[in-house]
């Protein structure tokens, strides 16, 4: 490499590279494609699952792992992801985040059994998050400061597009059946696109860290996971299991090591500096208050979208192009509000706009559930646009400025802990979303049902299911009062292991 292509940082929030470097731009598609991958990797999955339920015969609860596993093994490593980066190289983990993030899809699409591919599934995630809080990490190291407003601007395109291609894309490849592998290239199609990135990633990347890394709290990482796995798994297999005692005791004990969790956190604070949570951060009432809002929607989120796609595509018989193309309005109405609340309207209105969109989803829902209730089995595509739409504005109203308002009052020092934390807790409230769908979903439905029962049962679990969901969002708009009436836009300045903290990042790694 030339000395325009070694970049370091030296600071720890990474230094400036050179205007006339122009590997930077080849490093940019890069990092850029791998953030699309994992982003339509989350939506691709779901609008296969009725085909990979048929296919590979898996149970409910096993579904349920398929989505809820993935959503947790990223969100117990992003926090370890992004300080083994500063630790050992950006550019390094970068790496080998994509080749584990490729080799998990080829097994996930050559899985022999469900339970081989809900393994795969929560390697995936793993790897993911090795490899997501990469990717900003890098950008912020290769690019001056002047050149990184249009940098996150690409950034923000890449999530609209993610959130509308990857359903029809899901759909598309399922429909077509290639090759007779069913539901398989979902996972397939990322082998190439890995291994590309893989390839030109080890040439064109600039390897950056952090100087002054936090070590690693494995402790902290160990606690997190064990007490969401007590609580989901029970939460998951209970149905199935007939709720035995033992499900019971262990989401009771999933207390405990939450418990422990806090007492070890705030230890390790006082002993070395570099706890896995800053608990110092919670006596911001405005972080708090955010961190209760994210987790919430994480877990609204985590049950719509699971059971919307199972309400289509095997209570209302829908192919999964007829149901890809359906959520088409609502991707849109996404991206679109998300845009106009960011660039005209938090600035002029703050907090109203968010608790806008609590209500807009609300109503979105309430709307959605007496539609389904009026047209039964017969409901169209076209009918269910107005509530998609209104669901979808209310949704980007409060995704794209989210992250900045709960941010706003936090101590500069500490901004870069609090956005991983809130990323965090946004994947662990869609994890534990995805494993309340047995209950509130596949709670209300009869076992060993007949064929002509299982359409009505399906519509019936889903208004049900939604019920909940509106539930979750008037709760979040109570939550959204203690947030400041007028959030900042940007934290400039603010790093997390070298990285800025930028509205774009909660919504890419969200």
């Amino acid at each position: 490499m030339t000395s325009t292509d070694t970049t370091r940082t030296t600071d720890g929030r990474g230094a400036t590279g050179t205007t006339g470097d122009r590997r930077r731009w080849f490093a940019l598609a890069i990092v850029m494609t791998a953030a699309f991958m994992d982003l339509v990797d989350v939506t691709i999955v779901n609008i296969a699952i009725p085909s990979i339920k048929r296919d590979a015969g898996a149970s409910f609860s096993q579904i349920q792992w398929i989505t809820a596993g993935y959503a947790l093994a990223f969100a117990a490593g992003l926090i370890t992801g992004g300080r083994l980066g500063d630790i050992h190289g950006r550019k390094r983990l970068f790496l080998v985040g994509i080749g584990g993030f490729t080799l998990a899809s080829a097994l996930c699409g050559l899985a022999a059994n469900p339970e081989m591919l809900v393994a795969s599934r929560i390697l995936q995630g793993a790897m993911a998050a090795l490899m997501v809080p990469q990717v900003l990490s890098i950008v912020h190291a290769t690019f001056p400061a002047h050149e990184r407003g249009k940098v996150f601007g690409l950034f923000g395109a890449i999530v609209g597009l993610g959130a509308v291609s990857g359903p029809l894309l899901g759909a598309l490849l399922t429909q077509w059946n290639l090759f007779g592998l069913e539901w398989r290239p979902i996972f397939l199609i990322n082998l190439p696109v890995g291994i590309v990135g893989l390839v030109l990633g080890s040439r064109f990347i600039t390897e950056s860290k952090a100087p002054k890394a936090l070590k690693l709290d494995l402790v902290g990482v160990a606690l997190v996971t064990l007490g969401l796995l007590m609580l989901l798994y029970p939460l998951t297999r209970g149905r199935e299991l007939g709720w035995p005692l033992w499900g019971y005791l262990s989401m009771a004990g999933s207390l405990v090591v939450f418990a422990a969790l806090v007492a070890y956190e705030r230890r390790k604070a006082t002993r070395d500096g570099s706890p896995l949570i800053e608990l110092s951060l919670f006596k911001v009432k405005s972080f708090a208050a955010g961190i209760a809002v994210q987790t919430v929607f994480g877990v609204g989120l985590g049950v719509f979208f699971l059971v919307w796609t199972l309400y289509m595509q095997i209570g209302l018989g829908w192919s999964a192009l007829h149901a890809g193309l359906t959520g088409v309005p609502f991707s849109i109405a996404v991206s679109t509000a998300a845009g106009l609340s960011v660039q005209k309207l938090v600035p002029r209105f703050g907090r109203k706009v968010l608790q806008a969109g609590a209500l807009f989803m609300t109503a979105g829902v309430l709307l959605y559930i007496w539609e389904s209730e009026r047209y039964g089995m017969s409901i169209a595509s076209w009918q269910m646009a107005l509530p998609l739409v209104v669901m979808g504005v209310g949704m980007g109203l409060i995704v794209a400025p989210l992250t900045d308002a709960v941010l706003s009052e936090v101590p500069h020092e500490h901004a870069g802990s609090a956005s991983g934390l809130i990323n965090t807790v946004q994947q662990m409230g869609n994890a534990l979303g995805l494993g309340l769908v047995s209950v509130v979903f596949f709670g209300v439905i009869d076992d060993d049902l007949t064929p002509p029962q299982v359409g009505p049962e399906f519509v019936n679990a889903f208004q049900c299911a939604l019920g909940w969901v509106a539930a979750v969002m008037a709760t979040i708009f109570l939550l959204m009062f203690a947030l400041p009436k007028r959030p900042a836009q940007h934290l400039e300045g603010a790093t997390e292991g070298g990285a800025p903290v930028e509205k774009r990042k909660s919504e890419l790694v969200g």
